[in-house]
């Protein structure tokens, strides 16, 4: 009797232990992005922004007993190989997809796994987008299963715009941007914006240009010279703004470039001392922080793959998603993104939250502008430049939080 007793509660033990949560196992997330061609060397720091961010989590017990591993996938920066890529997570049984390079890219991504959720209850798979800023993604085009980690385009450029607008210096605005819907929704923004913040200004040019295949930018730089444009804003990102800055630099163009994307790979390099005290960047963290929060993350990433770590929602999408298993006592994707909606964590910026309505990331901006290293409010560089971001200005959250025309249809 006492041998079957003992027996007995060692099963209840074990069932308990292995339904779920209790049990240490690992939840697996597809990581997409492009870890090839032109753009690939943004796509492989984000992937392993990723990778740190849960190697971090695993050795901190984030999720207590639960561990995160990144399954990278290369979708070339290709909507119809990204729905490819989403097949073989189905079909291997992963529940997490995390993808950003791209807004026609994650437009696709996100109806494919609305679409699948619907057809497959019981499999579902939830979607973190963390760079894809079109607002589109939020508003008529949002689901219950994606959430956007990053400040859409409107947000960004109304904090943009906000510090833009108390610069008496600004007569003359040029917009150049990459020909797809995230550019057009950079242009359409800043036209927009300045127009009700700053109507004496002009915007003297508005260019398109494709996506990743100009290799030399100076016909475009002397059309803003020619403009007599004291002022550049630009969602470029990637090579394409590299070569911007590099031809920029080049014609000695003395205009103040203001970004979304300047601290991305190869950018600081390309600028270099040239971009020094003229270029700036519109984000929710940069390294060099008030409170330099993050300091650790930034050296140890640096330490393991010699490179610089800037892509700040890679943390604060695996403390959602750790807090959300700690939470429920489960990684089902549906109980997970219920615990999501209006949830509170502490990022590297501080307090963000994830606004139920559209499931649109709230969070402070920052201005940080391209200066040298000085020790104090500049202590770390990027890609050993002797260069880095100082935070000029930071843009309370409520700033940015804006109307979202989102109707939530909810499992």
């Amino acid at each position: 009797m006492f041998n079957l007793k003992r027996a007995f509660g060692a099963l209840l033990l074990s069932s308990s232990l292995f339904a779920g949560y209790a049990h240490a196992q690992t939840v697996k997330i597809a990581f997409t992005d492009p870890l090839s061609g032109f753009l690939g060397p943004v796509g492989v720091n984000n992937m392993h922004s990723w990778q740190w961010i849960a190697e971090v989590a695993n050795q901190e017990h984030w999720a207590g007993k639960l561990k995160f591993e990144i399954v990278p996938y290369d979708n070339k920066l290709s909507p119809q190989e990204t729905l490819n890529v989403l097949k073989r997570v189905e079909d291997q049984g992963i529940r997490y997809i995390v993808q950003g390079d791209g807004s026609s890219v994650a437009l696709a991504l996100s109806h494919a796994v609305t679409q699948y959720n619907e057809r497959n209850p019981g499999k579902e798979i939830l979607y973190l987008n963390y760079a894809a800023i079109d607002p589109l993604l939020t508003n008529g085009n949002c689901s219950f299963w994606h959430f956007a980690l990053d400040a859409d385009v409107d947000m960004k450029m109304e904090a943009l715009t906000s510090y833009l607008a108390k610069d008496k210096n600004i007569k003359k605005v040029y917009l150049i941007n990459q020909d797809y819907v995230f550019g057009h929704d950079v242009a359409k923004a800043a036209k927009e914006d300045l127009a009700r913040m700053r109507p004496d200004i002009q915007i003297v040019g508005d260019d398109f240009h494709p996506l990743a295949r100009v290799k030399d930018f100076s016909p475009y730089v002397a059309k803003i010279m020619a403009a007599g444009a004291d002022t550049v804003i630009t969602g470029n990102w990637g090579s394409d703004l590299a070569l911007l800055i590099k031809a920029a630099h080049d014609a000695g163009l003395k205009a103040n470039f203001y970004t979304f994307y300047a601290g991305t790979t190869g950018v600081p390099t390309a600028m270099g001392s040239a971009g020094a005290d003229h270029v700036f960047e519109v984000a929710y963290w940069n390294p060099n922080n008030k409170k330099f929060a993050g300091a650790d993350i930034v050296k140890g990433f640096k330490k393991k793959y010699k490179d610089d770590y800037y892509t700040m929602a890679s943390y604060s999408g695996i403390k959602y998603l750790a807090d959300a298993f700690k939470q429920t006592k489960s990684t089902d994707p549906v109980k997970v993104a219920e615990a999501m909606e209006g949830m509170k964590i502490q990022s590297l910026n501080g307090q963000e939250e994830m606004r139920k309505t559209d499931h649109q990331n709230q969070q402070e901006l920052i201005i940080g502008k391209w200066v040298k290293v000085n020790g104090t409010t500049v202590k770390f560089d990027q890609e050993n430049t002797g260069y880095g971001w100082e935070t000029v200005a930071e843009i309370p959250a409520y700033v940015g939080t804006l109307p979202t025309s989102c109707q939530m249809k909810r499992p």
